[in-house]
């Protein structure tokens, strides 16, 4: 397997983030900041500094220790970068497919979101009436 290029993983970004529920603040969401860091962390689309490395390496150790120390493998403790961008790819396409459902769903059961009064009342336009107006003690 080939390791994903630079432009690949800045396309599967984008598309996670698309997916995500617009913010409406000028802060990023958590998730979005997660995101971000993930993907910029990634040796494809940036060079290692020896302090990066340093922890890498650390990072590394401490998780052959506890895979060592659970009864795994190491191979079968870490992920390769073409196992996570997999993942990532098979989450972005969920998202997508998630999004959709909703769209379809609100699109062809409109009356879902409506309160019973509401919904009597266009039921009572469909067939050409108008409901009366309820009387309010007071007015």
């Amino acid at each position: 397997m080939s390791t994903p290029t630079p432009t690949t993983l800045r396309s599967l970004y984008r598309s996670l983030l698309r997916e995500l529920p617009p913010r409406t603040s000028a802060t990023p969401s958590p998730l979005s900041t997660h995101l971000r860091q993930t993907f910029a962390s990634t040796p494809a689309t940036t060079p290692l500094s020896p302090i990066t490395q340093a922890s890498l390496s650390d990072s590394q150790s401490t998780s052959s220790q506890i895979a060592s120390s659970s009864g795994l493998d190491g191979i079968g403790a870490t992920k390769t970068l073409r196992q996570k961008v997999d993942e990532a790819e098979q989450l972005a396409i969920y998202l997508k497919a998630q999004r959709m459902y909703v769209t379809l769903v609100e699109r062809y059961n409109p009356g879902m979101n409506m309160n019973e009064e509401e919904r009597v009342r266009l039921t009572a336009r469909r067939v050409g009436m108008d409901l009366p107006v309820d009387y309010v003690k007071g007015e």
